[in-house]
């Protein structure tokens, strides 16, 4: 989660909300890193999950993220959560929630829904007041400007 939080700050840095994803595979190797990237790229799917996830699959060749792992600052959106199911990431875990549009436990399980082809283990909580203040000061200092 560390290295997560490390690419949110690059996020904050340039303007954009900080958020920060890394995917790891066989619980070793980080095969995909990125940072929210919206504000940069004036693209609405620059998520920082998005682009960790397309840089593993870029990584590896292949779209199919298996013996994978995606840490990710705050609770992934529902477009973020249904590239996790359709990449067939196993485990996602996660900082703070996300009571806006999270979509793996506090809106939405899409992650894990029974209903879909595939299911991710969620484990939230990780370094969240860390995380969560992240976003809380990049909020403030947007406010009072």
């Amino acid at each position: 989660m560390r290295e997560a939080i490390a690419e949110a700050q690059k996020a904050r840095a340039s303007a954009d909300v900080p958020v920060g994803a890394i995917v790891v595979f066989d619980e070793v190797v980080i095969v995909g890193r990125g940072h929210n990237r919206r504000e940069a790229d004036g693209d609405p799917t620059a998520h920082a999950e998005m682009i960790a996830i397309r840089e593993a699959a870029h990584h590896f060749g292949r779209w199919r993220l298996i013996d994978c792992a995606l840490y990710v600052t705050q609770e992934p959106c529902p477009m973020c959560a249904g590239a996790i199911v359709n990449s067939r990431i196993d485990r996602v875990i996660y900082g703070c929630d996300n009571p806006k549009a999270g979509a793996v436990r506090t809106l939405y399980r899409i992650a894990d829904d029974r209903r879909l082809n595939h299911r991710a283990q969620v484990t939230s909580g990780v370094l969240a007041e860390e995380c969560s203040a992240l976003l809380m000061k990049f909020f403030k200092n947007l406010r009072s400007k």
